[in-house]
């Protein structure tokens, strides 16, 4: 372990040089604004992060946040954006998770050393994979349990968002279920609400789904919302696996790691993972953290699937950043486990051969609310465009030319393309 190093990459704007902003950034771990007893040299040497690495990027004249101190006296002051790489020895924290983000961002984002910091990616050692439980079942168990190979799962999601009960909630999912839809999930604000108490709806959106199956031979896998206090959290759990449910939500940035963790350990169904909150995180270019390093410590903790935004989405995030993010969820970790993309944000057939062509993979979730009971021919319509879009981008074909001899594309075409290019392609 003592040879063991956590590595920490940050995007950084300072008034100060580069270098010095780094060197104030490795004390915060063993000292404060003044020398103490028992800090030595030896001590210092021992704990202290190394500066692997400061690559200067460009300058700008103003800073992208309130608070930072310029050296006395410069004038004018210019603000440098610059990468930094500290690693930090394992030997300091061990692999306790809580610990180890309280190093690696902790006061860091206070530094008046800093007029923008954002931690841009984090290398942990195999000793967190021993450490931690990672996804339970991925790409491919999700694959396995929804029955769906060889293109993208077609999910939705239940509307309004908000005040069905429990009997109109399950009516909800027999119809989506029988127009052959992969995944039905929970939105985020719906979770054991007095209107719709948590126990009362898995029982009726479970009836639903077996009547559902029965007349169709597929069987919708639901995500319901667990979100709540730990012991609440693991209860919803039990009660959905003992209903015969088939995956669970939870609303991450609201739970944390350690309530994510303590459900992984218990959790015998996918852990679908929504990370609604995410803009706080990400919005800004120089605060924050990148979805390649928060994913990673998700898929640590053990989240199977997690959002990822989709093209020409509804919200800020540009085309690139889903691209990216897409990508870093299927990169391997710790040796293999991959997490589900969940694609969503104002998703219809008309993004299919754009996505494709961008990400190269079909292992994706995506989530179409509007783009399939919004379809002019109905749920089931929606759901088949969807999938005539994706087959189309796979093979190669044109999606207008495709939808010539496909109906519920056309169809599709006909209603969402004005809307989707009047929102216009973000990024």
């Amino acid at each position: 372990m003592a040879d063991e190093r956590i590595v920490a990459t940050y995007l950084i704007e300072t008034p100060h040089p580069p270098m010095a902003a780094a060197e104030a950034m490795a004390r915060q771990t063993t000292g404060t604004f003044t020398s103490v007893p028992g800090e030595t040299v030896e001590l210092q040497r021992r704990f202290q992060p190394r500066i692997e690495r400061v690559t200067e990027r460009e300058q700008v004249d103003r800073p992208t946040l309130p608070g930072s101190r310029p050296p006395a006296g410069a004038s004018p002051v210019r603000y440098v954006r610059a990468e930094v790489v500290l690693s930090f020895p394992l030997d300091n924290v061990g692999t306790n998770l809580p610990v180890m983000l309280s190093m690696v961002r902790g006061n860091l984002f206070e530094l008046p050393e800093v007029s923008g910091l954002r931690l841009a990616d984090l290398e942990l050692p195999e000793a967190f994979a021993r450490a931690y439980p990672l996804p339970q079942f991925g790409v491919s168990g999700t694959r396995r349990l929804a029955g769906v190979q060889g293109r993208p799962l077609v999910g939705t999601i239940i509307k309004p968002n908000i005040g069905l009960s429990p009997a109109q909630t399950a009516e909800l999912v027999e119809q989506l279920a029988g127009a052959g839809v992969d995944f039905i999930k929970d939105d985020e604000v719906q979770a054991n609400g007095p209107h719709s108490p948590f126990d009362r709806r898995v029982a009726a959106v479970m009836r639903a789904v077996d009547a559902a199956a029965q007349r169709t031979g597929k069987r919708v896998m639901v995500a319901f919302n667990i979100t709540d206090e730990l012991d609440e959290m693991l209860r919803h759990h039990d009660t959905v696996l003992a209903a015969g449910g088939g995956c669970v939500m939870v609303s991450l940035n609201s739970v944390g790691f350690v309530g994510l963790s303590a459900l992984r350990r218990r959790c015998k169904l996918p852990i679908h993972g929504h990370r609604n909150g995410w803009g706080m995180l990400n919005r800004c270019e120089l605060l924050g953290v990148e979805f390649t390093a928060y994913q990673k410590l998700w898929r640590l903790v053990g989240i199977d699937q997690i959002h990822v935004n989709g093209l020409r989405n509804k919200f800020s995030e540009s085309d690139e950043s889903v691209v990216k993010s897409i990508k870093a969820c299927l990169t391997p970790l710790f040796g293999g486990n991959q997490a589900m993309p969940v694609v969503g944000s104002g998703q219809w057939a008309g993004q299919a051969d754009e996505t494709y062509r961008r990400t190269g993979t079909t292992d994706l979730l995506v989530l179409a609310g509007g783009g399939i009971v919004g379809h002019p021919a109905g749920p089931a319509a929606g759901v088949r465009a969807l999938q005539q879009a994706w087959q189309a981008a796979v093979e190669g074909v044109a999606m207008e030319d495709y939808a010539r001899t496909h109906q519920e594309l056309r169809q599709a075409i006909e209603k969402f393309s004005r809307a989707s290019h009047m929102q216009g392609r973000s990024g």
